[in-house]
C-alpha cells in the first residue's frame, strides 16, 4: 500500500534552511566534491543561504513536514530604458522527482507571480534551465551573451588614455560605485543592493581580482573582474561608462601579454568586440541568456517610456497569458505625444489584433523589433498598427548582467 501524501503550500523560512539547501543541492546536482572545489564547506553554504530566506519570497510545497518543491523570488530592481522597475528575480526552482508530474511547480509559479504583482514587481527575470518550459509559463528570451576567445597575438595595442588602472579587492566600494554608475545608464541592468551583491559573489574563487579604471577626476569609470589560470585570462565581467575606460581596461589586459596565451570571457551583445580589434578573426559564440516576463501589464505600461510623437497613438488588441488572468483579454493602449502610456481593458470583445505576453515582453524590452515579430507570426495587426509600434518602441538589447 502506497504512503499517503499530505501536500500543503506555504512560505519557506529560516526554520527550513537545511531542507532548502538539500533540495537545491539535489535538483542542481551539487556534490560534496563540487563544494570542496569551490572552497565552500557545506555548513557555510547553509549559513550563507539564511539571508535569502529572510529577505526573499520563498514558497514551497511540503509533504507533511518535508519540503519537496520550492521557488525563490528575489526583490530586485532593474533599469528599462532609463526607468527603474521593481523586479522579481526567480531562482532556486526545483521539485524532488518522485513528486513531479502533479502540477506543483505550476501552482508555485502562479502564487509567486501573484505575490510579485502585490509587491508592484511588474517584471520578472530568470536564468532558464529549459527555455521551452519557461516559455510555456509566460517568460521569453530578452538577452544574449557572446562568449569570446582572443589569442595573445590578437590583443589590442596600447592606446593612450588620461586615467589609470588599479588592482583592488573585488568586493571593494569602488567596484560597487563603478557598477552603480554603469547600471543607471544601461538598459536591462540590475541595480545591485546588498542581497544582490552577496549572491553575485557567492561562488567565486579566492583568485578573482578586480581592476578598476579611474578617470582624470579619480572616479571609478569601469572595471574588469578576472582570474588567471594555466596562462588563460578569464573575464567574469567587464563594464565601462565610456570609451576611454574601455580602452584603459583593454590596455590592462594587453599588459599581460607575456603571461597568458589567450583571453576568454563574456561580453554584452552590443559590445561587438571583433569589430573593435585590429585582428577581428577571433572566436565568438552567441547564446540566449536570461528570460523575462511582464507580471502585470497595466503596472508595467504605466512607467514604460515610449518614444515621443506629435500625435496620440492608440492600439486595441487581445492579450494572451498562459498563467495570469489579469493579463488576459482585450486591452487598449494609448500613448500620449510625450510618450506616456496607459493601458486599460477594452469593451471591444471582438478584435483581430493579438499578441501574447511572451512577445509583448521581448518587444517592449527591445530585444526583437515589432516588424520581425509580425513577420514570424508573433503579432497579428494591420500595417498601420505595425508602423505605430515601430515608431513608439526603442531598440536596444538588454544588458546580460549576472545576478545569481
Amino acid at each position: 500500500m502506497s504512503r499517503k501524501r499530505n501536500l500543503k503550500m506555504k512560505k519557506v523560512d529560516v526554520s527550513h534552511l537545511e531542507q532548502y539547501n538539500q533540495l537545491l543541492r539535489y535538483v542542481f546536482q551539487v556534490t560534496r566534491n563540487d563544494l570542496y572545489k569551490s572552497g565552500w564547506k557545506e555548513e557555510e553554504i547553509v549559513h550563507a543561504k539564511s539571508p535569502i530566506l529572510q529577505q526573499a519570497d520563498v514558497l514551497g510545497w511540503f509533504d507533511n513536514d518535508k519540503l519537496i518543491s520550492q521557488v525563490s523570488t528575489y526583490p530586485f530592481e532593474v533599469r528599462v530604458f532609463n526607468q527603474t522597475y521593481a523586479m522579481g528575480g526567480v531562482t532556486g526552482v526545483g521539485t524532488f522527482p518522485e513528486y513531479s508530474g502533479q502540477g506543483l511547480m505550476n501552482k508555485l509559479l502562479l502564487q509567486a507571480l501573484t505575490n510579485m504583482r502585490e509587491k508592484k514587481q511588474s517584471i520578472s527575470y530568470l536564468y532558464p534551465y529549459s527555455i521551452p518550459y519557461y516559455r510555456r509559463k509566460g517568460w521569453e528570451i530578452v538577452s544574449d551573451k557572446i562568449v569570446f576567445e582572443v589569442q595573445d597575438y590578437q590583443l589590442p595595442k596600447n592606446k593612450p588614455v588620461p586615467g589609470d588602472v588599479a588592482r583592488i579587492e573585488p568586493e571593494s566600494e569602488d567596484v560597487k560605485r563603478a557598477y552603480e554608475r554603469y547600471s543607471m545608464q544601461t538598459h536591462g541592468a540590475m541595480l545591485r543592493k546588498e542581497l544582490a551583491w552577496s549572491e553575485y559573489w557567492r561562488w567565486d574563487s579566492d583568485d578573482l581580482t578586480a581592476a578598476v579604471y579611474y578617470g582624470e577626476e579619480g572616479q571609478p569609470d569601469g572595471y574588469i573582474l578576472y582570474w588567471i589560470e594555466e596562462e588563460v585570462f578569464h573575464v567574469k565581467d567587464m563594464i565601462f561608462i565610456h570609451e576611454e575606460a574601455r580602452s584603459g581596461l583593454w590596455n590592462f589586459i594587453s599588459a599581460h601579454f607575456s603571461m597568458i596565451s589567450k583571453v576568454v570571457g563574456n561580453i554584452h551583445m552590443d559590445e561587438q568586440l571583433s569589430f573593435l580589434l585590429e585582428d577581428a578573426d577571433i572566436k565568438e559564440s552567441i547564446s540566449p541568456y536570461y528570460m523575462a516576463r511582464i507580471v502585470d501589464v497595466e503596472q508595467f505600461i504605466s512607467k514604460y517610456p515610449f518614444k515621443p510623437a506629435n500625435i496620440i497613438r492608440e492600439w486595441t488588441f487581445t492579450l494572451e497569458d498562459p498563467l495570469l488572468s489579469w493579463n488576459q483579454g482585450t486591452f487598449t493602449l494609448q500613448i500620449t505625444p510625450e510618450g506616456k502610456g496607459t493601458i486599460s481593458r477594452s469593451q471591444n470583445r471582438r478584435n483581430e489584433d493579438s499578441i501574447n505576453i511572451q512577445t509583448l515582453t521581448t518587444m517592449l524590452l527591445g530585444y526583437k523589433r515589432p516588424e520581425y515579430l509580425h513577420r514570424i507570426g508573433r503579432i497579428a495587426c494591420s500595417p498601420e498598427t505595425l508602423d505605430l509600434l515601430e515608431d513608439a518602441i526603442e531598440q536596444q538589447t538588454p544588458y546580460f548582467s549576472d545576478f545569481f
